[in-house]
């Protein structure tokens, strides 16, 4: 893998704005059907905040088709949801979607009806940079789960999912699902987070990216008519840091030049098209994520994944260990550091986990 892959990858551990061609819309491959788009519009949605807007447009990516039971229920739905600055669209990417999503594969895509939303927020979606800016509702995590329910249950009629996953902040809305709509999935698959209040070091670059496009004069409270190149610059800086996969960065760069040239390819890269009110709010919606205190509610069978290289989640906090043990029917798994593994974007590489998830779908089969 060269250097101007790794920064992509690592950027796209968080920042699903950089993907590149194998992440859009169509079936290059044609190793699974054709991805459908479509939009869903909530009317008149209060966010917790307190505010409310008229019309959030929701956007996603389906492909196969809605299977029900002789009780109208539906039974071969699979929610996956994408981290900060994604879109659903991510997870058509070879190392996601060939993986899983082919003929005879897990998640085979002519037997599976599977539901790729792009969060408020993100995407194609309603988001600030639409036109209301810093005026946009401070949308955070339990607005963004309740607005993915409206989507799946009223703009797609599915009533049940097979499945929930998801990566990274998707794999905090994982938990959020588990417990706000216990009775609607046969299984939970979070990957790349913890089930806890985002603290220590996750809050603190969190909060040194909210600050860094804050204080750049350029932002001028978010109404600015050109995006602030400094904003910008610290989110993608702290992006590839968080992301980073150190085995593969070491072997890919091994000498100062090179670690130049992929720093400048990275930043251009994942600075077009980013918006800094976007990627600000988005950071920004984690301030009250904490389901500890409820893992004890979730009802369905969950397969918790990490990996040992993640910058974000570090294992030596032991945090995982401790959480899993209030999920009734939950399982941890820390896959070790190696060459197989990507840092905080091991997520997406559904090759190296994907043993865990059929042993999910297999003990979870209703």
């Amino acid at each position: 893998m060269k250097a101007k892959s790794v920064g992509m990858l690592a950027a796209l551990a968080l920042y699903g704005g950089t993907t590149t061609a194998a992440a859009q819309p169509g079936n290059g491959n044609a190793t699974w059907p054709q991805p459908q788009e479509g939009n869903f519009v909530v009317r008149d949605f209060h966010f917790q905040s307190g505010e409310v807007l008229p019309e959030v447009r929701l956007h996603y990516t389906t492909l196969g088709k809605a299977d029900k039971d002789s009780n109208g229920r539906t039974t071969n739905a699979v929610l996956i949801l994408h981290g900060t600055g994604g879109t659903g669209q991510q997870f058509l990417r070879p190392i996601f979607a060939g993986v899983l999503f082919g003929p005879g594969q897990l998640l085979d895509a002519t037997r599976y009806f599977l539901i790729l939303p792009d969060n408020i927020g993100h995407g194609k979606s309603s988001k600030p940079s639409d036109g209301m800016r810093a005026n946009f509702p401070k949308y955070d995590y339990t607005d963004m789960v309740a607005l993915q329910h409206e989507m799946v249950e009223k703009g797609l009629g599915v009533n049940h999912l097979r499945l929930v996953m998801g990566t990274s902040m998707g794999c905090m809305h994982s938990w959020m699902w588990g417990e706000m709509y216990p009775d609607e999935m046969d299984a939970l698959m979070p990957l790349a987070c913890l089930p806890v209040e985002i603290a220590g070091r996750n809050r603190l670059w969190r909060k040194m990216v909210i600050d860094g496009i804050r204080q750049d004069p350029d932002w001028n409270n978010g109404d600015y008519t050109k995006q602030p190149r400094a904003a910008l610059l610290i989110g993608a800086d702290f992006l590839l840091i968080a992301g980073s996969a150190p085995i593969h960065m070491q072997a890919d760069m091994p000498t100062r030049d090179a670690v130049d040239r992929y720093l400048d390819e990275s930043m251009s890269r994942i600075t077009t098209g980013m918006d800094a009110n976007d990627f600000l709010y988005a950071i920004s919606a984690s301030r009250d994520y904490n389901p500890s205190s409820r893992l004890n509610t979730i009802r369905a069978p969950v397969m918790f994944v990490n990996s040992a290289d993640d910058f974000i989640n570090p294992p030596e906090l032991g945090i995982a260990e401790r959480e899993i043990r209030k999920v009734k029917r939950g399982k941890f798994v820390l896959l070790p550091t190696s060459e197989q593994t990507h840092g905080h974007g091991t997520h997406t590489w559904a090759a190296v986990w994907q043993g865990y998830l059929k042993d999910l779908l297999e003990r979870s089969r209703p």
